[in-house]
């Protein structure tokens, strides 16, 4: 499909602003989908380009965080690997079952996750004593990342949250190794998709520009000032997304509170 050079430029700093936000505390994809799908490209194909896109920004921030030894690659192999194989059995199983469920479930777990952010311990950035050991890891990213490829937003805030929450890390080590995961799903949905013929490629290597610049941006800020900023942001992009999908008349929650509105009313 044919789009102006506004249109590119402005995909571009949407993509700019969603890295950066992403590499601190997730949900870039609240700024970049609805982005793609308002210049009016089709929503598998929106989604499909915003794979490609967020997979080369969360890889700038990927470097950027290992540059600065945040990243212990050897002891997240098996979680990384557990990530991209929940994220391809998520989206070889979005083709064949009915995702609408979980457009219901997503909400509810995106404020129980920005609750746990504001009232629950503070994380330190040295992290606590971990609940859970590392099979259990293996399969909590395992199942993010099957949510990964079947749905998508927030993803990288659960991976967050579980680490802190679950595994005792500290919020900037948290973020840094959230950032290995999720790239990891990342690529296992991006593959499914192209071999699906949807991602628009120019449009989604110019975005991928901008997000890995956003993504450097990102990074360096979460290092400097580590859970300052990244626990209010995550509260923040938790509660946008959770009013995003909300705001969907389709979303099982709406539509349950639309007719009880009407029954009631």
């Amino acid at each position: 499909m044919e789009l102006g050079i506004d249109i590119f430029a402005l995909l571009a700093l949407a993509a700019f602003v969603a890295g950066a936000i992403d590499a601190m505390a997730g949900g870039g994809g609240l700024i970049t989908l609805p982005a793609l799908m308002a210049a009016g490209i089709p929503p598998v194909q929106a989604i499909a380009t915003n794979k490609l896109q967020s997979s080369f920004g969360t890889a700038g921030a990927v470097l950027a965080f290992a540059r600065n030894g945040r990243i212990d690659f050897r002891r997240f192999l098996w979680p990384a690997v557990g990530a991209f194989g929940g994220s391809v059995a998520g989206a070889v199983a979005v083709q064949i079952i009915d995702p609408s469920f979980l457009a219901g479930l997503v909400p509810v777990l995106l404020v129980a996750m920005a609750a746990y952010f504001l009232l629950g311990p503070r994380a330190s950035e040295t992290g606590t004593r971990a609940r859970l050991g590392q099979s259990a890891l293996v399969t909590i990213m395992f199942a993010i990342g099957f949510y990964d490829g079947f749905f998508g937003p927030g993803t990288g805030s659960f991976m967050a949250t579980a680490l802190v929450a679950l595994f005792g890390m500290g919020l900037v080590s948290a973020t840094a190794h959230t950032k290995y995961l999720n790239l990891m799903s990342n690529l296992a949905a991006l593959f499914t998709l192209i071999l699906g013929g949807q991602v628009l490629w120019l449009v989604g290597l110019v975005m991928a520009g901008a997000s890995i610049a956003g993504g450097q941006l990102g990074a360096h800020l979460a290092l400097r000032v580590g859970s300052r900023m990244i626990r209010p942001l995550l509260v923040l992009m938790s509660l946008a997304l959770t009013v995003k999908l909300l705001m969907d008349p389709e979303n099982p929650l709406t539509a349950l509170g639309i007719r009880l509105l009407d029954a009631f009313g």
